[in-house]
């Protein structure tokens, strides 16, 4: 398979960036590599529109991006949404009342128009730090309704699973999906809707429909995206549940170049015989 028809998904927080919210010279080196020889290189994250403007500049990214933990699919390129998919009318009342029975709750609605916060505890404080957004602060019953692509709940690790248990016992998860993106993030997306969800859907976009899909992530909401590829990968600081759904194990950490490793490991299952590129194997 010629590599211009290789496109790798690569997952940020944990994966791409470093412990300092970086692109490494490393991984920034292999990538400019594997798109000077006609691959194709973007991200897939939970992050907004909005947090997602401070990583433009550090990688050219011509190619799709996957957003809100699938909810869309933007393409940067030519300013347009290509897919897209938001929370039932419901979630407002499944926030409200998880928000009323856990105290100490911090939440987030991150929608079309920019980012809500509607209980700025500590976590939710750390989160937008990191985020490095202005989000509008405003009660859960003021949000406009205008398409909420997630909301995402902040709380302390050693919470998470009571969340997660009482959304069970709610019966929330009929109506959504909750998913873990870091030790104290438990968001609520469409149900239906994961990272590996949007990759189906980029598949079907106009150029992508004989591309092969690499696809690299270090935590829970990257495991049905790593299912969805043809290649699944995932650096060795990944959660063990990721470990299990991936084909590929990467011996360097995201402090260390996993990104540069898989693509390294890409290359060299490539045979380049004028111009030319073998089948890439998907198994190690």
């Amino acid at each position: 398979m010629d590599i211009r028809k290789v496109i790798i998904l690569s997952d940020m927080d944990g994966t791409l960036l470093n412990s300092k919210k970086e692109i490494s010279a490393d991984d920034r080196a292999a990538i400019e590599k594997f798109t000077a020889m006609g691959g194709k290189f973007t991200v897939a994250t939970g992050r907004t529109l909005q947090s997602f403007e401070q990583y433009r500049n550090m990688i050219d990214l011509p190619s799709p991006v996957i957003m809100y933990n699938g909810g869309c699919i933007y393409d940067y390129s030519r300013g347009e949404m290509l897919f897209s998919r938001f929370l039932p009318k419901s979630a407002r009342e499944i926030a409200s009342e998880l928000l009323r029975l856990i105290p100490g709750l911090g939440g987030e609605v991150l929608a079309s128009d920019g980012t809500y916060v509607f209980s700025n505890t500590d976590y939710q404080q750390f989160h937008t730090k990191i985020c490095g957004i202005t989000p509008n602060f405003a009660e859960l019953s003021d949000i406009p309704d205008n398409g909420w692509f997630k909301v995402l709940f902040t709380i302390a690790p050693e919470e998470i699973p009571n969340l997660e248990l009482l959304v069970r016992h709610l019966g929330y998860d009929k109506e959504a999906d909750f998913v873990k993106s870091s030790e104290i993030f438990l968001e609520m997306l469409p149900k239906g809707s994961s990272k590996g969800s949007a990759l189906e859907e980029y598949r079907r976009l106009e150029g992508m429909e004989e591309m092969t899909f690499a696809a690299i992530g270090d935590f829970d909401n990257d495991i049905e995206m790593i299912k969805a590829a043809d290649m699944g990968a995932c650096p060795a600081n990944a959660e063990q549940s990721v470990k299990n759904a991936a084909d590929i194990i990467l011996g360097h950490t995201n402090d260390e170049g996993a990104v540069a490793e898989l693509i390294e490991y890409i290359i060299s299952r490539s045979n380049i015989i004028g111009g030319e590129n073998s089948a890439i194997s998907a198994q190690n």
